[in-house]
């Protein structure tokens, strides 16, 4: 499924440094192994919200409005920007190849490719790898990133993890997901949710996220529509 996504990244350390993250064909957290197809723009607003108040140590993170390309089979170029927020413009690539008969799809990329050095520049590389079952589609791999943004709640580096995801569709107009990544930096998370989509090109993903550093859990609501 071609969702937009952070990883994989607005949580509360991110709000903290003023970090940013440039999201690849996501699931609802973590990339994909999912590549837009050649020719066709995608479009994702990304929105991360708590349902506490900022008097009980809530927050709501800048709107994640990001455009994704297909610029040639089984490569895709993308941009995002996080409003409002200083140095919002934020890049990413990822290239992959599709599940063929017993072989397992696969793709490797980059997010988080930021202008402001020391900030928003995560650098994150990663390599994710799905294969479809009838439970549902498996998806694992790893990541790693800039040791000088990435860090835990100390403030040690702590720059890289493992993705593990399922997601299913339920319906042909409904789809789940179990979404994780390891490390106690901003990127470490537990996502889980539902996508309903009202045309073939327009779904919108509604999910809920637990952060592994003690963030407070968000709500996601998440539109994405080709174009």
């Amino acid at each position: 499924m071609d969702h937009k996504k952070l990883l994989l990244a607005i949580a509360i350390v991110l709000a903290a440094e003023g970090g940013a993250m440039a999201t690849p064909s996501t699931q609802i957290w973590n990339p994909s192994t999912d590549i837009q197809p050649a020719g066709v723009w995608h479009l994702g607003i990304d929105n991360y919200f708590t349902s506490q108040g900022p008097a009980d140590g809530g927050y709501a993170f800048p709107t994640d409005t990001g455009l994704t390309y297909g610029l040639l089979p089984g490569l895709e170029v993308g941009a995002d920007v996080f409003l409002p927020q200083s140095s919002p413009f934020v890049f990413n690539a990822k290239y992959g190849i599709s599940e063929s008969g017993n072989l397992p799809a696969f793709a490797v990329g980059g997010f988080g490719f930021g202008t402001e050095k020391g900030v928003t520049d995560q650098n994150v590389i990663y390599a994710v790898a799905a294969k479809t079952f009838p439970v549902g589609r498996l998806t694992a791999g790893y990541f790693s990133g800039n040791s000088s943004v990435l860090k835990d709640p100390s403030g040690n580096p702590d720059n890289s993890g493992v993705i593990l995801t399922w997601d299913k569709y339920l319906t042909d107009k409904v789809w789940a997901c179990v979404d994780y990544a390891s490390s106690n930096s901003a990127l470490g998370a537990l996502f889980y949710g539902l996508s309903y989509s009202f045309a073939p090109n327009t779904s919108v993903i509604l999910g809920y996220g637990t952060y592994n550093n003690g963030a407070k859990p968000t709500i996601t609501t998440q539109v994405d529509i080709n174009i």
